[in-house]
Order: structure tokens, then sequence, then C-alpha cells
């Protein structure tokens, strides 16, 4: 049982841990999406070079993997899926090739939520595309739609489990959008759509 516990707990650290963003914008040409906006290899980085189809695809590839990672052990029926979760999750964050800084998570998350439960997903990408077209902030969107997430777990699986889930999720994502938020409080945060040209300052 440790040793399927284990397998599991690899198996979903090393699908997060692919850097969608990184691949396909080296892929296009672009060179290191590392070096443009905020460092960051999420789809919102990516945005920044002016290709919307490459971070069309950052999105659905890091989402992907989220939700392969819970589908495919809920598929089997196995107890592992909180592991499996937060495995994936953090193989994203925490990518051991890139020196353990990868995403914010915000795709990957919304991934693992809809593979728990699609109406919780649903309504995190409904609260994000409601506050980015309304504020035209990324950042705000995520935060918006993670603060509603563990709320949302819960009313819709009546599960605290999946609900202390969404929230050590939710956390993670606040954590990693810490400049962020700093930002925004300081009236400093790019908008949307915004094309980087600037070599990175920062990894915030």
């Amino acid at each position: 049982m440790i040793m399927t516990y284990l397998l599991i707990a690899a198996f979903a650290y090393l699908l997060g841990s692919i850097p969608f963003g990184l691949v396909l914008t080296r892929m296009a040409g672009l060179g290191d999406i590392r070096a443009i906006g905020s460092g960051n290899i999420g789809a919102t980085n990516v945005l920044r070079t002016g290709k919307k189809w490459l971070a069309v695809a950052t999105l659905l590839l890091d989402g992907g993997k989220g939700w392969l990672a819970v589908f495919w052990i809920q598929h089997y029926g196995h107890g592992g899926v909180t592991l499996a979760a937060l495995a994936v999750f953090l193989g994203h964050l925490f990518p051991f090739w890139l020196r353990f800084k990868g995403g914010k998570g915000v795709a990957t998350g919304i991934g693992i939520f809809f593979a728990l439960s699609w109406p919780i997903g649903l309504l995190c990408c409904a609260a994000w595309l409601g506050t980015a077209v309304i504020f035209r902030f990324s950042s705000l969107a995520a935060l918006v739609a993670y603060a509603l997430a563990p709320l949302a777990a819960y009313f819709f699986t009546g599960s605290w489990k999946n609900a202390a889930l969404a929230l050590v999720i939710a956390a993670l994502v606040y954590w990693k959008h810490r400049g962020n938020i700093s930002r925004l409080l300081k009236g400093d945060e790019p908008r949307i759509g915004k094309k980087a040209r600037a070599p990175v300052v920062s990894q915030d």
C-alpha cells in the first residue's frame, strides 16, 4: 500500500512539473519565457509574448495535467485522490528541474477542481472571467476565484476533505501571488494583455 501511494505521488508530481509554458514558447522560437515579464511560466506571462494561441495552449495543458492526475486516480477507484491532487499541484509550483521555481498554479488548480466536481471548476472559471473582464487584472481574478474555491468545494461535494484540499490549494495560490498582491495595493500591477519586452526583474 505504501508503494502504491509513493507511485501515485511520483506520477502526479512528475506530471505537474511539466513546464508547458516554457516548452511551448521555446518550440515557437520565442526563447525562454522566464526572461520576459514576470518570469513566470504560466499562461498569463505567455500572453505577454503577444501569442494568444500559445497562452491558450498553455492554459489548457496546465489545467489538463491537474485534471488528469485526479481523474486517473478516481477512474481506478483508489483512495489517493487528495494525494494526487496535492502532488500534481506541488509539481507545477515547484518542479525540480527548474530549481523548484514553477508557476503559480491557477490553471492547474482549476483542472483539479474540475476533476473533483465540475461545478467547482466552472464556478472558479466564471469568477475568474468576470473579474478579469471588469478589472483587467489576471492576478486579481485568480485571487477572487480561489477565495470562492473552498466554499464551492464543500457546497458541491458536501465533503470537508475536499473543502480542506481546496483551502490548501487556495492558500498556496495566494502565497505564490504575494508579489502581485503587493503591486495591486500599490497600483503597479500590469493589466491583462500588456506585452512585455523588458527582461525579467522579479520572480513574483
